[in-house]
């Protein structure tokens, strides 16, 4: 009678494991059956958001599903990541992720692991860091912003979207090359940095692609960027190395979920993102702010976020991040 009891028990057990390993596949067959949320850790009007909904808006159309924007801005760009650690992975709420969130583990106790906590989909763009002022302003050369904080005693001081951002470690490469302290004023996004540069209330600020189009009204100058070479969109614009300064900051935008993200929701996600960067309004966003598009897959991504996560470590350790 216990062996016919055990025999029941294990039967209905495996049934059970069967109709619901037949009930996940069959969701992740039919996904997305329902809206997508994707998370932009920072303010609405900067060049993530503006990316990020240009990508929703793409991805919309490869996935025959809506996908919608939430922005989350606060905590250097990594408010997204924490998110996913109370996220189902089930694709339906993602984050971009900025390469902050790779350092910030090394400079602050965070809520999350870069790698344990999510499953990376793909990198779709790169975005450049570049050294602006407003077109009053009497800095016209790196050269001039140095000088000046060298021989005034109130120095320089710099507005970014967030502290421990790929825009700080850019003005401390800055300062360790040159040898002088810079203020760094940290806001929830570009937009808000451009105002405050705008305003009067920084002397300059290090932006994202977003400033391309204040360039071009005039409205401020660039003196320097932070890539190994002139991106076409910034041809007019002098590398910091042209500069004099060793200042290069890769900066790769990908889209990743929670942990645990099944394999072929993560394989059709990447196949829509790849798809996404030919998509024309795609097209007309990268070239209106000047991106460069960097497509990796999901794997050369999780790979990348692995060698990442441990080159920022002799990054953060070689600058003082906290000033």
């Amino acid at each position: 009678m216990q062996r016919r009891l055990f025999n029941t028990a294990a039967t209905l057990a495996l049934a059970c494991t069967a109709t619901l390993g037949a009930t996940a596949a069959r969701a992740q067959a039919d996904y997305p059956n329902q809206p997508v949320t994707i998370i932009v850790p920072f303010a609405p009007g900067g060049t993530t958001d503006v990316v990020g909904r240009a990508l929703a808006t793409s991805l919309t159309k490869q996935l025959k599903q809506s996908v919608i924007v939430e922005n989350k801005p606060g905590a250097g760009g990594t408010l997204g990541v924490v998110d996913m650690q109370r996220a189902k992975p089930d694709g339906y709420r993602l984050t971009m992720v900025p390469v902050g969130v790779f350092r910030q583990p090394y400079v602050q106790k965070t809520q999350y692991d870069p790698i344990r906590d999510l499953t990376y989909i793909a990198s779709f763009t790169a975005y450049d860091f570049i050294l602006a002022v407003a077109a009053d302003s009497p800095f016209k050369t790196v050269k001039d912003v140095v000088e000046y904080a060298k021989t005034h005693k109130e120095g320089v001081d710099y507005g970014t979207p967030g502290k421990f951002t790929g825009n700080q470690v850019a003005m401390a490469l800055l300062g360790k090359a040159a040898g002088v302290p810079f203020t760094h004023v940290p806001y929830k996004g570009d937009s808000e940095a451009i105002t405050a540069l705008l305003g009067g209330h920084v002397k300059t600020m290090v932006s994202t692609n977003g400033i391309l189009n204040f360039m071009e009204t005039g409205k401020v100058r660039a003196l320097a960027i932070a890539a190994d070479k002139r991106p076409p969109a910034f041809a007019n614009v002098p590398t910091f190395k042209e500069a004099g300064y060793d200042v290069v900051v890769p900066s790769p935008l990908g889209l990743a979920g929670p942990r645990g993200l099944p394999l072929p929701i993560v394989q059709k996600l990447d196949a829509a993102v790849k798809a996404a960067l030919d998509d024309p309004e795609m097209q007309r966003v990268i070239k209106t702010y000047g991106i460069r598009t960097d497509y990796r897959d999901h794997q050369a991504y999780s790979e990348f976020a692995r060698r990442n996560f441990e080159a920022e470590k002799s990054i953060v350790q070689s600058l003082n991040l906290n000033d």
